[in-house]
């Protein structure tokens, strides 16, 4: 078989030629059924951020969509939220403060876009960099999540009613600050989005094992036909 550039070795031509085959159909198939749980994200929330403490008994909670940000209580919980962030020095939290959630529906309904057209005439070219595109973007969304909340405790008012050291809030898990507990843990639109960007790897890896597969087994029958 003719290498794609000459004068390269003949693996990387084979690689090369590899990159542009067509996806298989059943990795079309299984690529399309990946979008869906990208798509059904966008009716949950993706992180919840809670604070409890002896006088809120019932807590308090905001949840963060892509697009949106939900407080509990119908709304309560954000301005009781503000008000004790407001005697720490930290800034209010409002939709402002997050302007991300700005460019994250758009981005995320690129990316299906994207995906549609990868699983209908993609090649494994084209995969790779849906793959390297998709992993990107979740990858800078949390690091854009944890920068703002780094921010936000890190920028106090010198003036506020109570001193306190510079902090950082929780991204995951638990912390204690001063006699509240607070609480963060994704949510079911970022177990959804997992989903599938770990299925969109999972297909690619499964796209260059059966390459690699196929290349050995071609060597090996031209090995067998020269002798």
């Amino acid at each position: 078989m003719k290498s794609v550039t000459d004068g390269q070795p003949a693996w990387l031509a084979g690689f090369y030629e590899f990159l542009d085959r067509p996806l298989r159909l059943n990795s079309r198939v299984i690529l399309a059924l990946l979008l869906i749980p990208l798509a059904l994200h966008f009716f949950f929330p993706m992180w919840r951020i809670s604070m409890s403490a002896p006088q809120y008994p019932q807590g308090l909670s905001v949840d963060i969509y892509s697009y949106a940000l939900v407080a509990g209580h119908a709304g309560r919980d954000i301005f009781e939220i503000n008000e004790l962030n407001h005697y720490i020095g930290m800034e209010t939290i409002d939709r402002a403060q997050l302007a991300d959630l700005d460019w994250l529906p758009f981005a995320f309904g690129s990316l299906i876009m994207l995906g549609l057209r990868v699983a209908a005439i993609g090649n494994v070219r084209a995969l790779m960099d849906f793959v390297a595109l998709s992993t990107y973007l979740g990858a800078f969304s949390m690091g854009r999540f944890y920068y703002k909340l780094y921010t936000l405790g890190h920028t106090l008012d010198p003036k506020a009613a109570f001193d306190m050291e510079p902090f950082t809030p929780a991204l995951f898990g638990e912390r204690q600050v001063a006699n509240f507990l607070t609480r963060s843990y994704p949510q079911t639109g970022t177990l959804l989005i997992t989903i599938s960007l770990a299925g969109f790897a999972m297909v690619l890896a499964w796209h260059l094992w059966a390459g690699r597969r196929d290349y050995k087994r071609a060597q090996e029958s031209a090995a067998s036909a020269a002798s």
